[in-house]
């Protein structure tokens, strides 16, 4: 073996240290649009969606729930002056409102999505939009038919740290993106005893949906050829669904490798290295609350600390963007259609995990009841 062979994986030295790039990672709002807004669905999750837009003065004139025990709490918390309904259709009929934010569960969402753009309502809908593909495609292409713009609640893209990766890599810090590893661990135990703990699917559907879809958008244009995706449980764990899952994506020039540890009870991590032709990025800290990367170029390394956290930052993010499309009259970046790439990768995630084989991504096209909460009643 010659003398210039670095076998043993040798530093070239110490690394320059360089300023971080200033990037614009924070929500944004538009410049002069301030719809009236309704919200459909009132359950849990909705507190942060209702906290994020009264943070940015952003007015919900209506809400609609089923439970109308739900609407009222969420009114009088939030917005006293608003309505409240038990049938949507009540609320797509009042024309003074021109944005829906519909966080339904699941099953009843895509209808729920048609009938707003049928309404002539731009549309925020809660991740998935849609648990069948055929669907989903059909629900972006009525959108585009109506004019009106069609957005997902994927929250994880405006977490600081994530739209600050984003940004480095659409302006081209490390050039074409090679790999992609992801590995979180925390306890996820908290489900034991609630609906959530019926999915059998927790990890891959309900939590990783996040990353993957990170991830999706990280390739910046690549498509996600084949997926692999495993589910195991701990070897102590007495709750119901695997806690423990991973996936391997593979695009046109490169991989991600993502794996989920939801059954740690010590060391709550989540890490991140993202390598390109031209950098590599790191960053690792408490999961959804990564507050500092690191950009290694041939100029040196960049720390970037930054301010915000994914709650609420996430939800200010992907209300503000839909409605600066709509006033710019763009494509939001979290459209429906380009959210048709997460979802060809997630669905083809979970037959795998399902098949122990390696799937193709777009080929599996419905989600089934592994899913879904067995809800009872």
């Amino acid at each position: 073996m010659s003398d210039d062979t670095n076998y043993t994986l040798e530093s070239d030295g110490e690394v320059k240290q360089i300023p971080a790039p200033e990037l614009d990672y924070k929500p944004q709002l538009p410049i002069s649009y301030r719809p009236k807004i309704g919200l459909i669905g009132c359950g849990g999750i909705t507190s942060h969606h209702l906290t994020a837009y009264k943070q940015d003065g952003l007015e919900v004139v209506a809400f609609c729930d089923l439970n109308q025990e739900a609407t009222e709490e969420r009114r009088k918390e939030f917005y006293p002056e608003a309505k409240c309904h038990t049938d949507y259709n009540e609320l797509l009929a009042d024309n003074s409102i021109d944005v829906v934010d519909i966080a339904l569960h699941p099953a009843p969402r895509a209808a729920a999505i048609e009938a707003a753009i049928n309404a002539g309502k731009h549309v925020l809908s809660q991740k998935p939009f849609s648990l069948d593909l055929d669907v989903a495609t059909r629900l972006a292409d009525l959108a585009d038919e109506k004019g009106l713009k069609l957005a997902v609640n994927q929250n994880g893209r405006w977490a600081p740290y994530v739209r600050y990766i984003q940004q480095a890599i659409n302006q081209g810090f490390i050039g074409d993106v090679h790999s992609i590893n992801m590995f979180l661990n925390w306890d996820h135990t908290w489900i034991k005893g609630t609906a959530f703990e019926t999915i059998h699917h927790i990890i891959l559907y309900d939590f990783a949906v996040h990353w993957i879809d990170m991830t999706v958008n990280f390739f910046n244009g690549q498509s996600v050829e084949l997926a692999t995706g495993s589910l195991r449980k701990a070897s102590e764990q007495t709750i119901g669904p695997p806690m423990m899952g991973g996936a391997l994506l593979q695009f046109t020039n490169g991989f991600a490798t993502l794996g989920f540890d939801g059954h740690s009870k010590h060391g709550n991590l989540e890490r991140f290295s993202i390598t390109g032709s031209k950098g590599t990025i790191t960053a690792s800290g408490t999961v959804c609350k990564i507050n500092e990367i690191k950009l290694e170029t041939e100029d040196g390394v960049a720390t970037a600390k930054l301010e915000g956290e994914w709650f609420n930052d996430g939800f200010r993010g992907t209300m503000g963007e839909l409605l600066c499309a709509i006033e710019e009259d763009r494509q939001p970046f979290n459209s429906g259609r380009n959210n048709l790439k997460t979802l060809e990768a997630v669905f083809a995630t979970i037959a795998s995990a399902d098949s122990g084989q390696v799937v193709k991504a777009g080929s599996h096209r419905l989600l089934d009841d592994k899913c879904q909460p067995k809800i009872k009643g």
